[in-house]
Order: structure tokens, then C-alpha cells, then sequence
């Protein structure tokens, strides 16, 4: 069985914004917003992977225009 939390993870940095938007509005607003905050610091803190900021950055495209609510 796989782990939901890994599941979830692969798909908001899937690089596939189709899939990252689909995740993304199955969650609960108090979800989407800490996934939103933890994104924005993989782009923006340092120590991240560079395949990591990417993901992450293609993600937070992905959803810039899908509110918290």
C-alpha cells in the first residue's frame, strides 16, 4: 500500500500541471494553504535541489490562480 502523503507529494511535483491542479482542489483549505507556503519556500530558501525548485515552481504555476478557499 502506498503512504497518501507520498502519493500527494508526487503528484503537486509531477511537473504536470494538470495533475498538480487535480491534487491541489481535492484538498482542504487548511492543506492547500500549508502546501502552497511549503512550495513558495522550496523556490525562495536556499539548500533546495535544483529538480526540487523546478517541481516546485511548476507547481506553484500551476495553481496560481486556484484559491486557499
Amino acid at each position: 500500500m502506498t503512504d497518501p502523503l507520498e502519493i500527494l507529494w508526487n503528484q503537486i511535483l509531477s511537473r504536470d500541471p494538470e495533475k498538480v491542479r487535480k491534487m491541489f482542489v481535492s484538498l482542504p483549505k487548511a492543506e492547500k494553504i500549508g502546501i502552497r507556503a511549503h512550495l513558495i519556500r522550496m523556490t525562495t530558501e536556499e539548500d533546495w535541489h535544483p529538480e526540487q525548485v523546478k517541481s516546485a515552481s511548476i507547481a506553484l504555476a500551476a495553481i496560481k490562480d486556484i484559491p486557499d478557499v
